[in-house]
């Protein structure tokens, strides 16, 4: 299934194109570490944080310098065009990798509870509790008085280096700092941010980009 970007609304995995808003879905590929469905164009899974960019430019991840061939002899003691590797050349003349670090996520504190929630790295993060048509990124169902909380309640929208929150036509509204979010608008997110899903701030979350 594909949640369309736009408007959040699920697509079997054939679609080109969302049959709500009919905008163009984004284009899945399968994550190389845990196989579930990535977007072609994203940086990291949203599943496991794997790092989707080092796959593609691994050819570029072992430049091979002309050091490091020597020519195929061919039969009438001519070179062959086709080298072959040197495995006399340095270790450094070969090849050069870099580890890369791993993804750093932004992070929900639980006020109530005081509980540290990581966000998956995605474009689109749900909130709410388990359903058949938004299914959610985060689940807050475990979390004491979320029967005042809508199954799809709100999401954090990533675009680039910025967080955004939007209320989803929740029943019981999204309050940023004590104030409420209108429904369709979009609050762009500041470090300690206050997000409270329902009235009364008794589902309360504490924004931490990553750092």
């Amino acid at each position: 299934m594909i949640t369309c970007p736009h408007c959040s609304h699920p697509n079997p995995v054939t679609a080109e194109r969302c049959s709500a808003c009919l905008k163009r879905l984004p284009v899945l590929t399968c994550c190389h570490n845990c196989g579930a469905a990535a977007e072609v164009s994203g940086r990291f899974c949203g599943q496991c944080g794997f790092n989707l960019r080092m796959v593609r430019d691994l050819p570029n991840a072992f430049p091979l310098s002309a050091q490091a061939f020597i020519p195929v002899l061919s039969d009438d003691g001519g070179a062959a065009a086709m080298p072959t590797l040197n495995l006399a050349a340095p270790p450094g003349d070969r090849f050069s990798f870099k580890p890369l670090a791993p993804p750093k996520r932004a992070e929900l504190l639980h006020v109530q509870t005081q509980t540290l929630l990581k966000l998956p790295i995605r474009s689109v993060i749900h909130l709410g509790k388990p359903n058949d048509r938004v299914p959610p990124d985060v689940d807050i169902s475990g979390f004491p008085n979320t029967e005042i909380v809508s199954r799809v309640h709100a999401a954090l929208r990533v675009e680039g280096e910025a967080y955004y929150v939007e209320d989803m036509g929740s029943a019981n509204g999204t309050y940023i700092n004590g104030l409420p979010l209108n429904v369709g608008a979009k609050h762009h997110l500041a470090p300690g941010d206050r997000i409270s899903l329902g009235k009364g701030d008794k589902v309360t979350f504490i924004f931490q980009p990553p750092s």
